[in-house]
């Protein structure tokens, strides 16, 4: 329906400077699920001319846009008619462009205001006066309104719960400013565009340019869950919102803009906030995101690398996950510790604390009653010349700053003795060494390890939003494929893939969903995907994957307009099929058992992680002698089953694809470069354990 989403945050105030900083005017833009970086716009009137530009310049481009505002479009029924004389909507833009006054640094809302109150009867409907000065007509509180005779909330209010009121206008929570200043930038973009712009709901949105009403609050929960820290969030939501619209299906956006229309207006999505909040959560590919540059025959490995890792965003849920349960899990936003670690001064070892330094040569101190131990706080003040028993842990106490070690020192009831020097701060932890309060501590993307639970409980941290477990259809295809353990007839041979693939899966942190095997009909496979798409967050796929007459995933992707046919320039591996199937991700790998796992190693591995919400693993290769003699042409990388024995890599006996023991018999695999090579015994190579790639 629409090429580009627009999302306008908008501000009653006055300039805000030229720092980007909340409650400001920001913009987003989206495309298809891809959202661009927020815009900071310091004023109204530097906002009124980028929104207008922008729109003259997608209608250019031949795309049609969205272009959502977050004020009301309308007021409570009976105002147009008190004010203007007639219902409809336009007729109060129009008047209110004629009558707000508006500069960078002042505007006459507040005065507008009581005007308009003075032609209803009672006091009101606007309230909350924002000025030092009185405003005749103007009440500061809206308990002082009364008789005026409007309702309180449109409809749109009082559906959606915590929308503030159109009357208010200063204070918590006020949107009526927003109104007032928002009404008659729309009114002169209406204007400007004529009939290439109209208005929902009021108008039908045939036009190349649509302005709708949005509330981000509607997806309030998405955006706080995502906003990273220390982000504004007024930038976030925006983004958020604009790509969340974009990402929908055209059907369900058709949907949500099917309303009556009314004087009063709505907002968009108010029927459909499950469905706005899915779409929020779970960013969509593009059909052409695995689509490489025209004229690519064979692709470089690391070209194909380097594509997959520009256009792959996570699609996994975000969730929130009980520390204790977070191991494995790749972090949704980042951790910030909550308290300093250690959080006070104390003991590094057991001994004796004391105000440092101490000179050199033997040094005598007075011990006071009591001990300071882990737990356990000295509540005293050390005086100068004494010193107090400590242990490990323990807080050091007013007047220590500083530990002698027990092995150093001769002690009585009374006194203790040790022999010098000791620098001031010797054996003791400073607050905060480790860790600050607020501190980052861990980022997003990192999958959590036990140390990293460890690190994390001891900032305090209790919970933490993570991605949720990637859902991986494992499916083969093929008619000569049976089940191990099976009666297996001449001509058919057992699937080695999807127990391979289904336990790499599982080894990489995601959830195996076993599709089990399609055969060689394309009716059957399409039902098999669409089960995949509508259970699983990406569908893995071995065999088919190439053009020949029996490769039905590649003739079923190509129908979608997705499928981006790789013949990758390695060995073994080559044809790799991928595409999007009902907004899922397909990675389609050789049939050939040794390819399909080289293949998951060297591209599912990555692919996955990204979409699981993680960085771009990258495998630890070690160099190593090589126990092997070799000849190599140009133009492909290859990986050879390996092992390391003696310290050097031997690989395995027979380098042909259908030798499935040597995956078994290695350890992990021998990377050559793309270049042509001649390797003999003790060359230098590259080893990649398989335990690297986890």
């Amino acid at each position: 329906m629409f090429d580009t989403v627009l999302i306008v945050d908008w501000s009653g105030g006055n300039d805000r400077g030229t720092s980007p900083k909340k409650d400001a005017i920001w913009t987003g833009i989206a495309r298809a699920g891809l959202a661009e970086d927020p815009v900071y716009h310091r004023n109204r009137q530097l906002a009124e001319d980028w929104i207008s530009r922008f729109l003259a310049a997608e209608q250019a481009a031949g795309r049609r846009v969205l272009a959502g505002f977050d004020f009301a479009f309308g007021y409570p029924a009976g105002f147009g008619r008190g004010l203007t004389g007639t219902d409809d909507p336009f007729a109060i833009w129009d008047w209110f462009a004629t009558h707000v006054h508006d500069s960078p640094s002042t505007n006459n809302r507040f005065d507008l205001a009581g005007q308009i109150n003075a032609r209803f009867p009672g006091i009101g409907p606007f309230w909350g006066n924002g000025l030092a000065r009185d405003i005749p007509d103007l009440p500061r509180k809206g308990l002082a309104r009364q008789g005026h005779g409007l309702p309180e909330k449109r409809a749109a209010e009082q559906q959606a719960k915590g929308a503030f009121a159109v009357w208010q206008l200063a204070g918590a929570g006020a949107v009526g400013s927003q109104v007032i200043m928002g009404l008659p930038v729309l009114a002169r973009l209406r204007h400007r565009f004529g009939a290439d712009l109209a208005v929902w709901p009021f108008q039908p949105l045939t036009p190349p340019i649509a302005l709708v009403e949005v509330w981000p609050s509607l997806i309030a929960k998405t955006i706080a869950a995502t906003c990273p820290p220390g982000a504004i969030k007024d930038a976030h939501q925006v983004r958020v919102l604009a790509r969340a619209l974009s990402a929908l299906a055209p059907e369900d956006l058709a949907r949500m803009l099917d309303v009556p229309a009314t004087a009063e207006g709505t907002i968009l999505g108010l029927d459909h906030v499950a469905l706005l909040e899915q779409a929020a959560s779970a960013p969509v590919l593009r059909n052409d995101c695995f689509a490489l540059p025209q004229g690519v025959h064979w692709t470089p490995v690391d070209q194909a690398l380097a594509h997959l890792r520009q256009h792959l965003p996570p699609v996994a849920g975000v969730q929130p996950q009980p520390l204790g349960a977070a191991a494995g899990h790749y972090l949704a936003q980042d951790v910030s510790a909550l308290r300093a670690h250690p959080p006070s001064p104390n003991a590094a070892v057991d001994g004796y604390g004391f105000a440092g330094p101490a000179g050199p040569g033997a040094q005598s101190l007075t011990l006071v009653q009591g001990r300071a131990a882990a737990g356990q706080p000295f509540a005293g003040v050390v005086p100068a010349g004494h010193a107090i028993r400590i242990l490990t842990g323990a807080n050091l106490p007013q007047g220590v700053d500083t530990v002698v070690m027990q092995e150093d020192v001769q002690a009585t009831d009374t006194a203790i003795t040790f022999q010098g020097p000791l620098k001031q701060g010797a054996n003791a932890r400073a607050a905060g060494e480790d860790m600050t309060a607020g501190q980052i501590i861990a980022r997003q993307g990192r999958r959590l390890t036990p140390a990293d639970l460890g690190m994390c409980a001891a900032a305090g941290i209790g919970d933490v939003r993570v991605y949720r477990p990637l859902r991986v259809g494992i499916l083969s295809t093929g008619d000569e494929l049976r089940d191990p353990g099976s009666a297996i007839a001449e001509g058919q041979i057992f699937d080695a893939n999807r127990p391979m693939l289904a336990a790499l899966v599982r080894q990489w942190g995601h959830e195996a969903v076993d599709l089990g095997r399609a055969p060689d009909d394309r009716n059957i496979l399409r039902g098999i995907l669409d089960q995949g798409a509508a259970t699983c967050d990406v569908i893995l796929t071995s065999g088919g994957a190439s053009a020949g007459d029996e490769d039905h995933m590649s003739a079923l992707l190509a129908g979608t307009g997705s499928l981006a046919l790789w013949r990758v320039a390695m060995k073994p591996g080559r044809p790799l099929a991928m595409g999007v199937w009902d907004g899922k991700p397909v990675l389609g790998l050789p049939g050939n058992p040794v390819a399909a796992m080289v293949c998951a190693l060297v591209f599912a591995h990555p692919a996955l992680a990204v979409m699981a919400g993680g960085d771009w693993p990258e495998p630890q290769g070690f160099t190593v002698p090589a126990a092997f003699a070799k000849t190599k042409k140009a133009g492909r990388r290859e990986y050879l089953r390996a092992r390391i024995r003696d310290g050097k890599a031997e690989v395995f006996a027979s380098e042909g694809s259908g030798r499935v023991s040597g995956l078994a018999w290695a350890d992990g695999l021998v990377m050559l470069p793309d270049a042509a090579m001649t390797i003999s015994p003790g060359d230098p190579v590259t080893y990649i354990p398989f335990d690297s790639f986890r």
